[in-house]
């Protein structure tokens, strides 16, 4: 396969690692331009490896490890990545992203961050533990499937979280997210009563911004390919890693979630 063919299928990909990490995508893409910059001058990076992917993000974190992240930054115009930043391990969130944001086996994260394969699983777990202590906050649940809610709470609350209820439909969720003002919300788009958990997101954004995660098995409904499409997605049946690893990059960039219109009907 041609270098152009593997980048151009993974680009998507890496894009979305340097987002988590940068905090923005337009930062994140400036490393990622780098990196391929990094590959035009030399092809045979991706043409000699075993794995063009891993091969790809080895470029790309060689790059960013090389970089002094704190180097440019200035107290004027701070935003809440930043302060995170400076508490925060560069290595173990990079471990944390790469096997559970993007999947990659702890095998091929140690791979691509140059670390022996058990260092892995400790970093993950130091990332764990770091998020917890600048992140923790209220979560409201908005799901009406009982089963699929009780395994939320039990994730939420084992990444130091506080459940501040479950609600089943659009009334109930709009009041207790009122009463609660929680510091994060995860809905699911379908309800009982055949009420609408993203109608209930939209009206209750209205009175307080708050970041939302949409848990959901109909992702075709919230992505209309206009904007605004939700930050944060995670489609239904979910790994809870990836539930762990969203909440904590919700939390850790504060991105408040905006009004998303939804296409067609919801049944």
């Amino acid at each position: 396969m041609l270098n152009s063919e593997i980048v151009g299928q993974n680009l998507p990909r890496l894009r979305r690692y340097a987002r988590a990490l940068a905090g923005n995508q337009a930062s994140g893409d400036a490393y990622v331009a780098a990196a391929l910059e990094a590959l035009v001058a030399d092809p045979t990076i991706l043409q000699n490896a075993d794995n063009s992917i891993i091969a790809l993000y080895q470029t790309f974190s060689k790059i960013w490890n090389s970089v002094d992240q704190m180097a440019d930054r200035t107290v004027e115009g701070e935003t809440a990545p930043d302060r995170y930043l400076e508490k925060i391990s560069p290595l173990p969130r990079q471990a944390f992203l790469l096997v559970a944001l993007e999947e990659f086996s702890e095998a091929d994260a140690a791979a691509i961050l140059a670390v022996a394969a058990p260092e892995i699983a400790r970093l993950v777990a130091e990332s764990g533990k770091e998020l917890a202590e600048q992140i923790a906050t209220d979560v409201l649940i908005i799901e009406d499937e009982a089963l699929i809610a009780m395994d939320l709470e039990g994730l939420v609350q084992s990444l130091g979280h506080n459940v501040v209820g479950i609600a089943t439909t659009h009334t109930e969720a709009v009041a207790k997210a009122l009463a609660t003002r929680p510091g994060l919300i995860l809905a699911d788009i379908r309800l009982a009563d055949d009420s609408s958990g993203l109608e209930a997101v939209n009206e209750l954004l209205q009175s307080f911004e708050v970041p939302v995660i949409f848990i959901t098995a109909y992702p075709e409904q919230l992505l209309t390919g206009r904007r605004p499409e939700p930050t944060f997605l995670i489609t239904k049946p979910f790994r809870p890693a990836m539930v762990a690893a969203v909440v904590s990059q919700a939390l850790f960039f504060e991105r408040h979630a905006k009004p998303i219109e939804a296409r067609g009907n919801r049944r």
